[in-house]
């Protein structure tokens, strides 16, 4: 696996970043526990540093696996997640690129993926949410 520097921050990342957005199955597709969990030691072994997350991916399942899959080497990894997309309906705070948004996103993002902290924190552009 080669790395590269990713922008100015100074982390080195892998070339090529695992999404997980298909890691849980509440969406009617995707892979369950132990397959996303083959997935990721495969991703791994290859020597593949670099994951993507975001808040609403599989209704917080692929947070809260990845935390587990990576948390005995946390310090290896490069963890990016994302926020934007509607947490909850029926309350705008809930959706956005706002403030409260954001910090909200963050803490329960740290939260599902049980770390510290998180090494990429970025809004999600588009739309995810099969259900609209």
């Amino acid at each position: 696996m080669n790395y590269r520097l990713f922008g100015k921050s100074g982390l080195r990342v892998s070339e090529i970043c695992l999404g997980t957005m298909t890691f849980g199955t509440e969406w009617g597709w995707g892979a369950d526990k132990a397959e996303s969990q083959k997935i990721f030691d495969m991703y791994a072994a290859a020597g593949g540093n670099f994951l993507d997350t975001a808040n609403r991916y599989t209704e917080g399942t692929s947070e809260r696996w990845l935390g587990e899959f990576v948390k005995s080497e946390r310090h290896h990894f490069v963890v990016a997640t994302k926020y934007t997309l509607r947490d909850q309906s029926g309350d705008p705070n809930f959706a956005g690129n706002h403030r409260k948004n954001m910090m909200r996103s963050v803490e329960e993002s740290l939260r599902r993926l049980d770390t510290e902290f998180i090494d990429l924190f970025w809004v999600r552009l588009g739309r995810h949410d099969p259900r609209g």
